[in-house]
């Protein structure tokens, strides 16, 4: 159900696999290690919802697409498959290996994505200016910490360029305030455009109803940007 508004080839990761973990890596891995796919609440078998604005997005392969908190999204199976170059980040290196091994046996040819273990909080090693768009579906709403969002669009204002995309899918102001046993901060469209600020237009908006796995709803609210 929803409501809708008008309006490379490198694999890098910045921690290797045995290095220390905070509380977060070692809480992401926990459930990544133990649940599949279709397990985990935000779970998006039919990802069509997401691609909807990807397509407005009007994209030329290859484009450069960053996916903060990527996990083992399908959504990523499909921009890969599209040949675009695909930066992956997520706080689990757990997952992005297994999202990595499933690129490689699902995809005959180079596997063209990077590979980022990384709190999106802190300042991130992405070349500025250089990314075509930013596509966040439940990540940056697990951010309570006003430095720790400041953070967040710092490294987005960064990284994206002039005409470029910025999706945001968060938890709506009637979502639930956890998930994943943490915390989350609702979101509207006015506080994103807010955190955004000016130099980003509103090009489309829905508020929408996922069914997680489980059966139950989780209202969410879908923001499409464009840098000018």
């Amino acid at each position: 159900m929803s409501k809708a508004y008008s309006n490379g080839h490198t694999e890098q990761q910045t921690k290797t696999m045995g290095s220390p973990m905070s509380e977060l890596n070692q809480h992401w891995n926990q459930i990544f290690d133990n649940k599949q796919g279709d397990e985990l609440g935000w779970f998006e078998d039919d990802i069509s919802q997401t691609l909807k604005f990807v397509d407005q997005m009007s994209l030329s392969a290859p484009s450069r697409i960053f996916i903060p908190g990527a996990g083992t999204s399908q959504l990523v199976d499909k921009l890969y498959a599209d040949c675009h170059q695909l930066l992956l980040n997520d706080l689990s290196d757990s997952a992005l290996a297994q999202l990595k091994e499933r690129l490689i046996q699902d995809h005959d040819r180079e596997n063209n994505a990077e590979y980022l273990v990384q709190d999106i909080s802190q300042p991130l090693n992405i070349e500025a200016d250089s990314i075509d768009a930013w596509i966040d579906r439940a990540v940056f709403h697990f951010l309570l910490n006003e430095n720790a969002i400041q953070g967040y669009f710092n490294n987005l204002k960064s990284a994206v360029k002039k005409g470029g995309y910025v999706l945001l899918a968060e938890f709506s102001k009637q979502g639930d305030k956890k998930c994943a046993g943490l915390g989350v901060h609702q979101y509207d469209l006015e506080e994103m455009q807010q955190r955004l600020g000016s130099g980003f237009q509103l090009i489309a908006a829905e508020e929408f109803e996922s069914i997680n796995p489980f059966g139950d709803s989780r209202p969410y609210i879908y923001g499409l940007f464009k840098r000018q």
